[in-house]
């Protein structure tokens, strides 16, 4: 990959690692529209900064774009050599994309949900659970879900393209971010287009 191709984002204070020193950096806060002038651009931040940026293409329409996740110094090199495949992207009715895990959890001062939830056409509880995980996956159908189950032997996973909870209320945490109000109804689903996952 052309260094001149390549743009850096810097998260929480980040320095870059020393293979991506002197690319360009772009505002995190402020200049996310110069990404549009890269091919290539390396979040060196937290799964949620990587989700930050992959909501931002999806709504700019610019899953064109190659993106690197770099949480780690020794991982700096892949993001000029690793090679780009696309992967499922996984989002919610919001247009809030989740790239390790995002949970429905009980509302404050309740110990479970209540409601419904499938995957595609396949239930996942009817009732009283403690929880739901659901994680994005890097080949089809795009995601997978299950039951939280406490110290009891964890639930199996449900794999699909959707999962969707009707409750009489609950908490959505995307990738360790809290939304700031309970719901009834929440849907993470597979978005038609991939994005465009830099691996080493």
């Amino acid at each position: 990959m052309d260094s001149s191709q390549v743009a850096v984002l810097l998260f929480d204070g980040r320095r870059a690692p020393k293979r991506l020193r002197g690319l360009p950096v772009v505002d995190t806060g402020a200049d996310l529209e110069r990404l549009t002038g890269y091919r290539r651009v390396v979040v060196v931040g937290s799964h949620a900064d990587l989700a930050t940026v992959l909501t931002w293409l999806l709504r700019a329409d610019r899953l064109d774009i190659e993106v690197a996740h770099v949480a780690r110094p020794w991982q700096g090199r892949r993001g000029l050599t690793g090679t780009a495949s696309r992967v499922p992207l996984i989002r919610d009715e919001t247009g809030t994309v989740v790239t390790q895990a995002a949970y429905w959890l009980p509302q404050e001062d309740v110990r479970t949900i209540r409601g419904e939830a499938v995957v595609d056409d396949e239930r996942l509880f009817d009732g009283e659970v403690t929880g739901v995980r659901i994680e994005p996956m890097t080949t089809l159908p795009g995601l997978r879900a299950r039951v939280i189950a406490g110290r009891l032997r964890p639930k199996r996973w449900v794999t699909g393209r959707a999962a969707q909870l009707g409750t009489t209320g609950a908490l959505v945490v995307r990738d360790g971010k809290q939304a700031p109000r309970p719901v009834r109804r929440s849907t993470f689903y597979r978005h038609t287009e991939g994005w465009l996952r830099v691996a080493s």
